[in-house]
Order: C-alpha cells, then structure tokens, then sequence
C-alpha cells in the first residue's frame, strides 16, 4: 500500500494537468474561431471594396481617354513664356515664332473657357450626394454613393474622399444622417422636416 501512494499521486497531478491543458486547449480553440470569423468577415468586406474600386476604376478609365489633350494645351500654354523670353533676346527673323504660339494658345484657350463655364452650371457635390441618397430606400456607404456618382457622371472625376468629406458636410448640416453597421457606415436622408429646417444654412 505504502509503494503505491506515490505513483497514485503523481497519477493524479498528471491528470489534473492533463485536465488544465484540455481546457486551456479548447479556450485558445474558440478564440482562434472568433479570430477566424473576424477575419472572414473583414475579408468579405475588402472583397466588396475591392469590386466597387473595381467598376470605379473602370468607369474612369473610360472617361478620361481624352487626358492626353489637356496634357498637348499645358505644353502649348508653357511655350508662350519661353517664346516671349526668346523674343527679347533672338533676331527679328525668330521673333515671329512668338505669334504662332500664341495663336496655338488662342486655340486652346475657347475649350478651357467652355469647360470652365460647363463646370460652373454642374451641380455640386452636395447637390449630386443628396440627390442620390433621396432616391435610395436604404442607406449607402461613401464607396457606393461614390460608384453610383462615377457610372452617372463619368466626366467628372469621383473620389471617395471626396465623396465621403461631402457625406459629412452634409450630416453636420443637418441634410444626412450617420449609421455604422459593424466597421462601415451608411448614410440617408433626413425626414423631409428636417431638411426643411436646415435648408437655411448655407452651402459651402
């Protein structure tokens, strides 16, 4: 009896240990399931992302095929300077290369001044975000009011930075309300009343 009382001890603190390990076993499990369902749910989200910048991307890169123009009118509007700088110190012969910069300028120059005076008739950001979010039935994140506004006005340049600074100018007027759903956050109309009351403060 007396041999056995040291092996049934140390029997039993293995097993206790044993017992602690299973537990300490099945806790680091869970944990590393919780990890795992966070993460698939934060991949689930990127993936989404990743979709919408897609469309965007795409969207833009259509409608900015003409972007070598704008590069060809700044070389023509640089060139003048330096032709007026050659003018001063060049022959009278060279002197009328500065003409015909200028008049390559002048050409270019009515196209800024329609795009300019297009622009200033577009409606603003304000006014394009709030316009969308009265239509929709359920609130939009920044990147997905930002894909709609990219496929209706493919000429102008949609950033979701910018988008999302609009969303929130509007919700500090009072125009937009705030919701987070997990890790995103949505944005919809306020009730027309409350529209009604903060229409006086003034657009920026």
């Amino acid at each position: 009896m007396s041999e056995n009382t040291p092996t049934s001890g140390i029997s039993a603190d293995y097993a206790q240990r044993i017992t602690d390990d299973l537990a300490a076993n099945r806790s680091e499990q869970d944990r590393a399931r919780a990890e795992l369902t966070r993460l698939q749910d934060e991949l689930v989200q990127l993936e989404e992302g990743e979709q919408i910048l897609v469309k965007m991307q795409e969207v833009l890169g259509a409608a900015e095929t003409p972007a070598p123009r704008k590069g060809k009118a700044r070389k023509a509007s640089v060139s003048v300077p330096a032709a007026r700088r050659a003018k001063s110190g060049a022959a009278a012969g060279k002197a009328g290369s500065v003409p015909k910069a200028r008049a390559r300028a002048g050409q270019k120059a009515p196209a800024g001044r329609n795009a300019a005076s297009k622009a200033a008739g577009e409606p603003t950001w304000r006014e394009l975000v709030t316009g969308y979010l009265a239509d929709q039935r359920e609130p939009k994140s920044a990147a997905e009011v930002a894909a709609a506004l990219t496929e209706a006005h493919p000429q102008r340049t949609t950033q979701v930075t910018v988008v999302r600074n609009t969303l929130e100018q509007g919700v500090a007027h009072g125009l937009l309300e705030r919701s987070k759903q997990g890790r995103s956050v949505y944005y919809s109309p306020v009730p027309a009343a409350d529209v009604e009351t903060a229409a006086g403060t003034p657009a920026k």
